[in-house]
């Protein structure tokens, strides 16, 4: 891994895990693949391992993550699909040679080739996520309750109501500032 970059929040989905290479969108932004090195190693810890990539690809990727966001946000509330990100999510997904395999243990992956490029991995992505907006999977699209983050998630919990994209950043980062505020409150002199 290159040193020097943010670290990457990891989820179970990998639409909404990729969506989250962006983070804080409505606060200070992070930037979590600002380079092609960067997007080759989140892709490989992704089980999506390229060669390399170029700074053409990591915008097609950029674009890809915006448009997913946009169609998931958009899913979650429960309103029209942006037609622009539905035509960069389909024809993403168009365009890879990824292949579904079955591993020992009854797990789907995705296998590259050995000649596979970023393409080839978006495509899965792109898959991905069309699976989740399309409500073929069991849970439901909700977005992050944090006001600086609000990004799109998919809730697999059991009654489907996680306030969270990740309790270990944006839900202890709400609970820690409910606390202080608390804690301000309990401290004013009382008038």
């Amino acid at each position: 891994m290159r040193t020097g970059f943010p670290d990457f929040r990891l989820g179970n989905v990998l639409a909404t895990s990729f969506t989250g290479t962006l983070s804080e969108r409505h606060g200070d932004a992070v930037e979590r693949i600002p380079t092609p090195g960067r997007l080759v190693d989140w892709l490989a810890v992704n089980g999506l391992a390229v060669d390399s990539c170029t700074p053409v690809q990591l915008d097609l990727a950029w674009m890809l993550r915006e448009s997913i966001h946009a169609a998931a946000t958009a899913a979650a509330t429960q309103e029209a699909l942006p037609v622009s990100a539905v035509q960069v999510i389909n024809d993403c997904s168009a365009q890879g040679r990824a292949a579904a395999i079955l591993t020992p243990d009854g797990q789907r992956r995705w296998r590259l080739s050995s000649a596979s490029c970023v393409e080839d991995a978006l495509s899965v992505i792109a898959a991905d996520a069309i699976s989740i907006i399309a409500g073929e999977r069991d849970g439901k699209l909700a977005l992050c309750a944090s006001p600086t983050c609000q990004a799109a998630f998919f809730d697999t919990s059991q009654s489907r109501t996680r306030k969270w994209c990740d309790m270990n950043t944006c839900g202890n980062r709400q609970k820690k500032a409910r606390f202080h505020a608390n804690q301000r409150k309990n401290l004013r002199p009382a008038e």
